[in-house]
């Protein structure tokens, strides 16, 4: 029998899907009143309208690469946070970004992928995440507390002290990066100890397979959770290899690379999220992540949407002939050519220098001949460019808009 940190997780998922619903359009009047850069860039909306994915879609992006221009201009936080802000934290993480948190009860939500994970009330548990500057070993932190646990603030580094708390202080819990525990269990192993830990709750990093299997075989349950510093908790992995379990607060799509427009269900694309937050709004925040959703029902009894995980980054800008070539100018050809469904550009080497074919997938058939399209694209990229026509349902749906076959230097 499964168990659930709350009831929500067994919702019906037409219901869960009406009250995201509202709740994103009540967060849309709600932003425009409150933050400044909502007020410009939501101005001509009817929150009345977005009663659907389809109008939710019309909206804008807030890309994640876009957050540094804003706080540059308007410090610390672009605009985006509430006004009158009620933050007790901000933190620098890399890009630099600067990011906000309420030292509220579960601000980041992580609370449902620790007890996903079988983490319980008067657990102690060791986190291994850094509190320096980032949010991270905070973000780990109130989800162990709201799951009941006591929380030892351990961070990464210093080994040995690390194993010496373990022995002293019997931890059950373990959360941080995979790798990291990887590295306390060489080291213990290697000293006759045995980890305390029976479960763990691993992010920032891939699981592969063979370190999860080594985690098992040391007695150690572990689970995935999928956050980032901006939006806190966005899935959790509840049965090993099934996906992760999107957060009941999150309205989640996939998009194409370089667009806001939403792929077909399994496709893989760009995660999207629009986050129920008050306190740090986030609509239609374009993570920079590329996954895929699983159409079937979660094994755990959960109803909430599954994504496969982390499939890959969905900025795939590259340098050709010198220029960069970004996902979006290949969306705005796209949009140039009537009944031209999808383009994938191949770079290649040839002889030292690069070259550049686009792959152009119809709608039916092609409407235009090749000549044409490569000198759209000529004129749009400024570089040259071959192009060739493939029949409908040819190109992978894969997420991959930019493939760069060169050698790595």
């Amino acid at each position: 029998m499964h168990e659930y940190f709350e009831p929500r997780e067994q919702q019906d998922p037409v219901r869960r899907e009406t009250h995201l619903l509202e709740g994103v359009q009540a967060l849309v009047d709600f932003a425009r009143r409150h933050s400044p850069h909502y007020a410009r860039s939501l101005a001509a909306v009817d929150s009345a309208g977005l009663d659907s994915r389809a109008a939710l879609s019309t909206l804008p992006l807030l890309r994640k690469s876009e957050l540094g221009q804003l706080q540059s201009t308007s410090a610390p936080l672009g605009g985006v946070a509430a006004e009158p802000a009620r933050l007790d934290r901000l933190f620098l993480s890399p890009g630099p970004i600067c990011e906000p948190e309420c030292c509220q009860s579960d601000w980041w939500r992580m609370g449902r992928a620790f007890y996903a994970a079988g983490f319980r009330p008067g657990m102690v548990v060791q986190n291994c995440l850094s509190y320096h500057l980032s949010p991270g070993g905070f973000i780990l932190d109130s989800g162990a507390r709201a799951c009941g646990c006591t929380v030892v603030p351990a961070g990464p580094g210093q080994t040995d002290l690390q194993l010496a708390l373990n022995a002293r202080l019997q931890p059950q819990g373990y959360c941080g990066t995979p790798s990291f525990l990887g590295i306390l269990l060489d080291k213990a192993e290697e000293r006759g100890q045995n980890l305390s830990f029976s479960v763990a709750l691993v992010t920032g990093e891939a699981l592969p397979a063979t370190l999860r299997a080594r985690f098992e075989a040391a007695g150690i349950t572990v689970r995935q959770a999928y956050a980032t510093a901006d939006v806190g908790l966005i899935a959790y992995e509840t049965v090993p290899d099934q996906g992760l379990i999107v957060d009941e607060d999150l309205l989640l799509e996939i998009v194409r690379p370089g667009t806001g427009t939403p792929v077909e269900p399994g496709e893989v694309g760009e995660v999207v999220v629009t986050s129920l937050n008050r306190d740090y709004p986030l609509i239609r925040f374009a993570t920079g992540d590329l996954s895929s959703v699983l159409t079937e029902p979660s094994p755990c009894g959960r109803t909430q949407t599954r994504i496969r995980g982390w499939q890959g980054r969905a900025d795939q800008s590259t340098k050709v002939k010198g220029l960069f070539v970004h996902p979006g100018q290949l969306e705005q050809l796209r949009s140039r050519i009537d009944g031209l469904a999808r383009v994938r550009a191949v770079v290649r080497q040839q002889d030292g220098q690069d070259t550049l074919e686009l792959l152009c997938e119809p709608e039916l058939t092609p409407s235009v001949g090749v000549a044409a399209v490569e000198e759209q694209a000529r004129a749009l990229l400024r570089i040259g460019v071959s192009a060739r026509w493939v029949t409908p349902g040819e190109l992978p749906r894969d997420g991959v808009v930019i493939e760069d076959t060169r050698p790595t230097p």
